[in-house]
Order: C-alpha cells, then sequence, then structure tokens
C-alpha cells in the first residue's frame, strides 16, 4: 500500500528502511523523502516505523533468548 503518493513510498520500503536502520521519521525523511511534499503521509507514516520497530525489537528479543537457550542447552 502506498503511504507517500508524491513520492511513490510504500509501507514495505518503510519497513526495509526501519531493518536497515531507520529510527526517526527524520530518517525515513533523509533516506526516502517520506514528508517532504505535501505532508499527509506523516500520520501513517509514523505508525509504520513504531509498529515495525516494535516487530524488529520482537524479533531481535527473541533471536537473542533462543541464542542463549541453545547455548545452556550445550
Amino acid at each position: 500500500m502506498y503511504v507517500c503518493i508524491c513520492k511513490g513510498i510504500t509501507e514495505s520500503a518503510l519497513r526495509e528502511a526501519v531493518y536497515q536502520g531507520a529510527g526517526r521519521m527524520r530518517d525515513l525523511k533523509a533516506s526516502l523523502g517520506v514528508t517532504e511534499q505535501c505532508g499527509l503521509c506523516a500520520c501513517h507514516a509514523k505508525e509504520v516505523l513504531d509498529q515495525t520497530l516494535l516487530q524488529k525489537s520482537q524479533v531481535q528479543n527473541f533471536v537473542s533468548h533462543s541464542a542463549c537457550a541453545c547455548e545452556t542447552a550445550i
């Protein structure tokens, strides 16, 4: 789904940018150009950013806990 029509930025592009290291709206603006024109996409882009950061931290926590469990089982 498109988040920013002006720049043609999709939700998946936003998520990918977050997984590549973007952690703030300012990072998404610098890397993708989101909110640079009319700004109507800002609220939805922020929602996608927040959701993806949460998912990213949950995956990282799962992986780090899984690694610990494997190490103690050996």
